[in-house]
Formats: structure tokens, C-alpha cells, sequence
């Protein structure tokens, strides 16, 4: 049978429908693939956003803006101060200060320690500073707390001034001066019957039983132009050399060969009111700037003088473009120094590399001593680590010596045997007691001087460490003191005999250069070679009739200077000048010190100088 043409062949499925199947499945492969794949990276997305909100954690900022626009906040709070004006609380960071001074006050002299001073603050103390820093009161430890009690402080706030968070605070009115710079600490002492007025700035100078009175001294240094070298130093007390001008013709007291500057750029004057330094721009054409801030008038081309402006030691005056100078003002207690005494002090603070060095020196003068007018007491305390032993010890040394010779068997042994030696050793060893600062440590030079009843004048010397005392008697040269580093040949000698000689090659012990100081109580500990004992030299007798001076003087003088060229200075100095002029001592002591700047001394320096001379004609008006 024939077949017909549509039934010929083997039955199947039709080409188009085999081929159509795969590819459906292929498609529904690629969806399902492409949706795990967005699946996972949304996935990771979100991991990512997660510890991204978990490392800025911005809920922080609402918080901050919900407290910072809470509707308890008024427009009279926005003017309110922090603190109340006439609030008497000291800060945290005077409380520091008070609580540093007593512990220094804790005297302990013969194993008997004393109990802690009351130290006051004179004044309000209103710093911009303290803004922000909650008010310490000191809590009263009238009470006995046992072992497992538990002690609950009780915070009582004043409802009438209510802080918000985020409150404007306003500046109060500089009336008195801040925490840092504290002045008049009063500490008094009744085992030596005596009042000590310390004060917190880089020099001091401690009185007894006097009213001290704040000056200050600014050191210029033209640090960059075409006058850099140059320096300029005036005093708040010499009137007759203020104000200060600043330019580039003469009259200018400091003339900068710059053609930016004006012929009368600008001046420096003492506020007496404000017992401030302030700089005052002249008129001038490029401009002065303080601290890169402009302060002429903002007309330049009107030629008008700009508002004072109050300057602080580290500023730095700009004249135009290149010229710069560097202020440093140095403030310290005054007293009326005696007669034919002069001091001059310089923290050289510009000497390595811009370097501010902080004031470790403190020097103390007095004459006659209270109590014991036939007695005078000179001396500089040059510390390392820090002032505090310096401080602390300029102000003991003189009150145990003081002490020392109210006792009148002391006081007559003394001048019938014209030798003080066992005073001044006994005061060092006491000061050394006293003294407990275990990483700050101070060299001592003290000059002891006194008259007998026929009006013979006498002096003698005793020192621990490297500052520096000689004399010129006559025209003869005699040096006072011991040079007490580790390099010299007489404590290498000392140490030898005490049977601990140096190593060769040995420069230091424990990383000082000197074997002999008070304090350095830790040092003292690990090296039983550093010693507080001084050198006593001779009694000098300063003859009637004849010339005398003495010069005292820091590390800072001698590195630079010998004592025959500092005693040549000051020959030159009264070759020139008139000698019994007033203030000459003063100057004279400001030459010697103007040449170890010159020299670029890198240390403290502080300089005493003693006219002998005129300080006998002062004895006998006195006793007139």
C-alpha cells in the first residue's frame, strides 16, 4: 500500500519545540543566578552601611542639638557668666598651685615637721581660663572615716544661676590677675617670726616683713630683618627712659635699618594702671603687627595712631614685612633694694633656636637683715628641673639664717671672732632638711655680710654648685666660691678621698653636671656622691678708706665670662660713669649682664652687683 506523503518517515517532535525548551531553561537558570547575585551584593551593602554607622555613631549629633535648643534656655542667659563676678573660689588649677605651696611649706628642721601653712590669695582671682572648669572647694577633713564606711558628698547648687549646657559664656573684666600669674602669696611662719611674699613669675626676689610691689622689665630682640641682633631692654620703674620707640631714624631708642619701617613706627610704654607693657603703632605706612595680627589703624594712609595693645613675654612685633622682634618681660616682687645694690636678671629665653627657657633663677637681697642691722644677706639660687627649689630654698635660706642670728651667743660669737662659718653651715644643712623635692634641685650663693662695732665691715661666702661670687678689694681679685661640677678639679679631688673616684672620661652623675645642690632629694638616694655640704671660703675684712665691690652671678655670666673680664666690665663701667650717681649699682649690674647677651649666652643669668663703698656711707647714716 502507498503511503502518503505526510506519513512518510518516523514520528518525533517538531524541530522548533526541542529547541525551545532549553532555552526557557537557560533563561530561568540566568534570572535565578542574577538574583542571588544582587541578592548578596544588596546584602553586603547593608553589612558595609552598618559598621559605617556603628564607627561614626551620628545619633551623637542629635543628642547634642536636642540639649543645645532645649527651650529652657533664655535670652538673659546668653550674657549670664559661668561664675559669679564677685566669686572668691579659686580653680582646679589654683588649687594646684595652693596645695604645690603648702607642701613645699612643710618644713621639717631637726625631725620635727611642722604643720602646713595657710596659704592665702590676695584678690579675685577672675581668669578667662577657668570658663568650664568646675569649682573645687577644699572639703573640711574634720572627720574620721573607718574601714567599710561610706563617705557621701552631698553637691548643693544654687538654684538663682542655673547653667544651661551649651550656654554663651561672657568674659569677665580683667580686674585682677589670673591663677597663673598670681601675685602676693602670703605665707606666714611664726617659728621665724617672718612674712615671706612669693610670686609666681619668672624672677623673684623675697623680702621679709616688707610690701612687695609688682615691676617688670622687657627685653627686645630683633630676631629677623635687616637689624637682627640687635637688643633693647627697658625697666618699669625708669621713667626717664619711657616710652620705648620703635624706627628707623634717630631719636628711636631702637633704630632698624629697614626701609619698610617708618621714621617713627612705633612705640612701647608702661600702663601704670594696668601694670602692663603695651604697643602702640605710630602711624606708619607698611603697618605693625602683633603676633601676625595687625594692629595700626585700619586707615593706613590717614597717618593716625592705633589703640594700645597689651603685650605678653613670647610676642612676636612685626615692622613691615622683615623685621621681627621678640618680647620677653621678665616681673618679679620689688622691694627698695639698699643702697649701692643693684640686680639684673635675663632668662635668655631666645638662645636655642627660638627655645622659650623657663626662669629657674631667683635671687635674694637684703640689707640690713630685720631684727639684726648689723647684718646683710646676698644670694642667687640658680635651679635645675624646674624653680621650685630655687624658689622654695630662697625663701628658707634667709629665714634660718635670720633665725640663726637672733640668738644673741650666735649673733656675738659671730662678730667678736669675725667668722660666720658655723652659721651658714648650719643654715644650708637645715635648708637641705627642709627641702623636699625629690627631681628639682637649685645651686646656693650666698654672701654674708656684717660690721663690728668699730664699723669694720666683713663678708664671707659659702655655695653648693657652680654659681659664682668674687671680689675686687683694692684692685686685688679674690674669688668666693668653689666651682662645684663634676668636671672641676676640686670634686674630683673631694670625691677621690671619699673613696668613690670618677671614672675616666666622666662628666656627669645620673645625667648632671653637678656633684653639689640642694634638693635633688632622688638623686641623693641612687648616688651617695651628690652632696649639699658648701664651700665656706675665708673672711674678707673690706678696709676703710680703700675701693670694693663684689659681683654674683648664675652660670648663665660665667659660661661666656671670666671673672678677671667681668671685673675689667664693671673697672670700664665706673671709669665712664659717675659711680655715686643714683641707681649706678643697678646699671652697673645691667652692663655686666647686656654683655653676656652679647656674648649669646644660652642660660639664665642673673647678675648681683655690691658697691662696698657706698653701702658703708648707708651703714653710717643709719647709725647717725
Amino acid at each position: 500500500m502507498a503511503m502518503r506523503p505526510f506519513q512518510r518517515g518516523v514520528l518525533g517532535p517538531s524541530p522548533l519545540l526541542s529547541e525551545a525548551r532549553p532555552r526557557g531553561q537557560l533563561q530561568a537558570m540566568l534570572s535565578a543566578s542574577m538574583a542571588a547575585s544582587l541578592a548578596g551584593l544588596f546584602l553586603l551593602m547593608f553589612l558595609l552601611f552598618l559598621l559605617f554607622v556603628l564607627a561614626c555613631r551620628p545619633w551623637r549629633f542629635f543628642n547634642r542639638r536636642r540639649s543645645s535648643t532645649s527651650p529652657f534656655v533664655k535670652v538673659d542667659d546668653i550674657e549670664q557668666p559661668l561664675f559669679a563676678e564677685n566669686s572668691v573660689d579659686t580653680s582646679e588649677q589654683c588649687y594646684d598651685l595652693t596645695r604645690n605651696f603648702v607642701e613645699e611649706s612643710n618644713i621639717q628642721i631637726d625631725g620635727n615637721t611642722s604643720s602646713p601653712k595657710t596659704v592665702g590669695v590676695v584678690g579675685n582671682i577672675n581668669s578667662p581660663r577657668k570658663h568650664g572648669f568646675a569649682i573645687k572647694k577644699r572639703v573640711s577633713t574634720n572627720f574620721q572615716v573607718g574601714a567599710g564606711d561610706c563617705l557621701v558628698l552631698d553637691v548643693i547648687t544654687d538654684a538663682s544661676d542655673n547653667l544651661r549646657v551649651g550656654q554663651t559664656l561672657k568674659r569677665l573684666a580683667a580686674q585682677s590677675l589670673p591663677c597663673e600669674g598670681t601675685k602676693h602669696i602670703r605665707w606666714d611662719d611664726s617659728s621665724y617670726d617672718s612674712k615671706i611674699i612669693g610670686d609666681n613669675g619668672r624672677t623673684q626676689i623675697s623680702t621679709l616683713k616688707d610690701i612687695a610691689i609688682l615691676r617688670s622689665s622687657i627685653n627686645l630682640e630683633v630676631i629677623a630683618g635687616p637689624s637682627a641682633g640687635l637688643h633693647c631692654s627697658r625697666y618699669s620703674k625708669d621713667s626717664t627712659a619711657l616710652p620705648l620707640t620703635l624706627g628707623r631714624v634717630s631719636p628711636s631708642d631702637l633704630i632698624l635699618k629697614d626701609s619698610e619701617v617708618s621714621g617713627k613706627h612705633a612705640l612701647i610704654s608702661w600702663n601704670v594702671l594696668k601694670s602692663k607693657w603695651e604697643l602702640v603703632d605710630m602711624g606708619s605706612l607698611n603697618g605693625t603687627f602683633l603676633n601676625s595680627k595687625a594692629i595700626h589703624h585700619p586707615d593706613v594712609g590717614s597717618r593716625s595712631r592705633s589703640e594700645p595693645f597689651e603685650l605678653s613675654s613670647g610676642d612676636i612685633i612685626s615692622l613691615g614685612s622683615f623685621s621681627k622682634i621678640s618680647v620677653q618681660i621678665v616681673q618679679d616682687v620689688e622691694y627698695e633694694l639698699p643702697f649701692g645694690v643693684g640686680i639684673a636678671c635675663d632668662p635668655m629665653a631666645m638662645r636655642r633656636g627660638g627655645k622659650k627657657l623657663p626662669m629657674e633663677d631667683m635671687c635674694y637681697c637684703r640689707w640690713p637683715l630685720p631684727g639684726i642691722e648689723q647684718f646683710g644677706f646676698f644670694s642667687i639660687f640658680d635651679g635645675h628641673g624646674g624653680a621650685g627649689a630655687a624658689r622654695a630654698a630662697s625663701k628658707l635660706l634667709p629665714q634660718i639664717v635670720v633665725s640663726i642670728l637672733s640668738n644673741p651667743e650666735k649673733k656675738q660669737r659671730v662678730i667678736t671672732c669675725c667668722d660666720a662659718s658655723d652659721v651658714l653651715k648650719e643654715a644650708f644643712s637645715l635648708t637641705e632638711a627642709a627641702l623636699n623635692h625629690q627631681y628639682e634641685g637649685c645651686t646656693a650663693t650666698v654672701l654674708l655680710l656684717w660690721f663690728d662695732y668699730d664699723e669694720e665691715m666683713f663678708v664671707q661666702c659659702a655655695n653648693v654648685g657652680d654659681s659664682a661670687c668674687i671680689l675686687d678689694a683694692n684692685g686685688k681679685q679674690i674669688t668666693m666660691t668653689e666651682d662645684h661640677r663634676v668636671t672641676s678639679i676640686s670634686e674630683r679631688t673631694r670625691l677621690s678621698k671619699a673613696g668613690k673616684p670618677l671614672k675616666e672620661g666622666e662628666t656627669r652623675l645620673c645625667g648632671l653636671n653637678l656633684s653639689r645642690m640642694l634638693g635633688d632629694k632622688f638623686l641623693k638616694e641612687q648616688d651617695r656622691r651628690f652632696s649639699a655640704e658648701p664651700y665656706v671660703s675665708q673672711v674678707v675684712h673690706i678696709t676703710k678708706g680703700g675701693t670694693a665691690f663684689g659681683l654674683i652671678a648664675s652660670d648663665g655670666l660665667w659660661d661666656v665670662i671670666s671673672t678677671k673680664q667681668a671685673l675689667q666690665l664693671v673697672i670700664q663701667y665706673v671709669q665712664t660713669k659717675e659711680r655715686s650717681s643714683e641707681n649706678s649699682a643697678e646699671r652697673i649690674a645691667n652692663y655686666v649682664l647686656s654683655e653676656a647677651r652679647t656674648l649669646r649666652t644660652k642660660d639664665n643669668t642673673s647678675v648681683i652687683f655690691l658697691d662696698f663703698d657706698l653701702m658703708r656711707i648707708d651703714y653710717r647714716k643709719l647709725n647717725s
